[in-house]
């Protein structure tokens, strides 16, 4: 089994939920008082209940929705391990080879997301993170199509069109050094492979 660092949750998924959540909670509180208060009318006038049982079961089907979006604010994280970065969300598993790094940087979310370049909404949800640090992963190439990562990635793991990803944990410092180390230890293993194999290789020949 493949040596592996700590999970650290993606900070971004759970300050969106979190967000979500609670409005999704009250929509379902309301419309099961709507469906209460339609099942006392139609009784008042002798009325069918098609009408009630269609705002109860929104009401429910809304309900259920928010329990999922409660249960996997927890779900995205990233994970190092000996030779990919596993990055996990609700809908997408990749794992990022290390072979495609070109390096790593940290800053803070405002500058990658300047204020002014955002629209109302965006704003919204990036401003309570805008002091956070992220760390800025380069790559030579995207695991998967960069529009295929959009579909299942916030913009804001983007910060422009190179191949790159943006990640932001709370514990950045301890994710960088992890990540660091495993990748030292895989360049450190892939040297000692080929010293060996040119040390075979001279043997074989003689």
């Amino acid at each position: 089994m493949a040596k592996s660092g700590h999970r650290f949750p993606l900070v971004l998924y759970k300050h969106m939920l979190n967000r979500w959540w609670p409005t999704t909670f009250m929509l379902s509180l309301a419309l099961f008082a709507t469906a209460w208060g339609a099942s006392r009318m139609s009784l008042g006038q002798g009325g069918g209940p098609y009408t009630v049982i269609a705002i109860a079961g929104l009401g429910g089907l809304t309900l259920v929705f928010t329990l999922f979006l409660f249960f996997i604010r927890k779900a995205a994280y990233v994970q190092p391990f000996g030779t990919y970065l596993h990055l996990v969300t609700p809908f997408l598993r990749i794992n990022i080879s290390y072979r495609r790094f070109r390096g790593t940087t940290t800053t803070d979310m405002r500058s990658l997301f300047p204020p002014k370049s955002l629209s109302g909404w965006q704003k919204d949800i990036i401003g309570p993170l805008s002091s956070m640090t992220a760390i800025v992963i380069n790559l030579n190439g995207y695991p998967l199509p960069r529009f295929v990562l959009g579909w299942f990635l916030s913009p804001f793991f983007f910060k422009d069109k190179t191949p790159h990803i943006v990640i932001l944990v709370r514990d950045w410092l301890r994710f960088s050094s992890e990540l660091d180390s495993m990748r030292m230890n895989r360049g450190q293993s892939a040297k000692s492979g080929a010293v060996d194999n040119s040390i075979l290789s001279r043997n074989s020949r003689k």
